[in-house]
């Protein structure tokens, strides 16, 4: 994840929550009282997000020192005490709920990603995210589902070419859409075209996509068709896959199969911070 791009959105998080000021601690609070909080999870998932809090409370002060107890990606238990944040009471609570947020989401997202790794058998299919992220969000989501075991797919409609239904509808077809496309962009972009039946894999193999995306096809429907691309194409399941339906898309033979609820539906984790009551001044 790009530390720089990071910093900007914490800074922009913090300024939305913190405003002028944190009024509560800043009034009960001297800016001399120290103390030291942790953070309990209270129920089963994957760690994820612990460098994010790290710089988060690295751009609020240096004089806070956060040491986690678990490593990125690593299962977390119920109960488990896996990290520890000391310095400036004032400053802890200022960041706490942005931090908090972030290590939650990530974490659920983890969580979710490993689960659905987890249902695939032995093989070449790998289970990658889509676009369908919270706005502002995107690059925290994607970062946890590869913490998660997932892979990702493009990060926006700058970095990869995806010729979907209205595309193909205003071009007059996948071949002259794909035409279109290759007068524009050099040969490191990569062209994916959503086919939604037979003759539409068979004009976009025809037309020399790079990747074709089987959009809403089920298991057995794939299953019949996938023999009419190349190895030489990446294939893709996507379309309503989820954790029920997944295992039965694994024994499909696409390369990928990109699941929205990855991170359009994943929960936060339930993790909670808990600040020692009597804060002291440090000497």
């Amino acid at each position: 994840m790009n530390s720089i791009l990071m910093r900007e959105e914490i800074a922009r998080f913090l300024k939305e929550d913190i405003g002028a000021q944190d009024l509560a601690s800043e009034i009960i609070f001297s800016k001399e009282d120290y103390s030291k909080g942790t953070w309990v999870c209270k129920e089963p998932g994957i760690a994820a997000g612990l460098e994010v809090v790290k710089e988060g409370y690295r751009f609020i002060s240096p004089d806070i020192k956060v040491t986690f107890f678990v490593r990125e990606g690593e299962e977390m238990k119920k109960g488990q005490t896996i990290g520890e944040v000391e310095g400036p009471v004032q400053l802890l609570l200022s960041g706490e709920r942005v931090m908090l947020n972030l290590f939650q989401r990530m974490s659920g997202i983890a969580t979710l990603t490993a689960q659905a790794v987890s249902k695939l058998s032995e093989g070449k299919t790998r289970v990658c995210d889509t676009r369908k992220t919270t706005p502002g969000l995107r690059m925290f989501e994607k970062e946890a589902v590869r913490v998660g075991g997932g892979f990702n797919h493009r990060f926006g409609l700058y970095d990869a070419v995806m010729v979907k239904d209205n595309h193909i509808k205003a071009a007059g077809g996948i071949s002259k859409a794909i035409e279109k496309v290759r007068k524009h962009v050099g040969p490191t972009v990569k062209v994916e075209v959503e086919a939604t039946n037979q003759k539409e894999i068979e004009e976009a193999v025809v037309s020399g996509a790079d990747i074709i995306m089987f959009d809403n096809f089920t298991p057995e429907e794939i299953e019949r068709t996938i023999s009419l691309v190349p190895s030489s194409i990446l294939t893709e399941a996507s379309g309503g896959i989820n954790l029920s339906n997944l295992d039965k898309y694994s024994q499909c033979g696409v390369d990928f199969i990109s699941m929205g609820c990855l991170t359009h539906s994943a929960p936060s984790l339930d993790i909670s911070f808990n600040l020692e009551v009597k804060a002291y001044e440090l000497s």
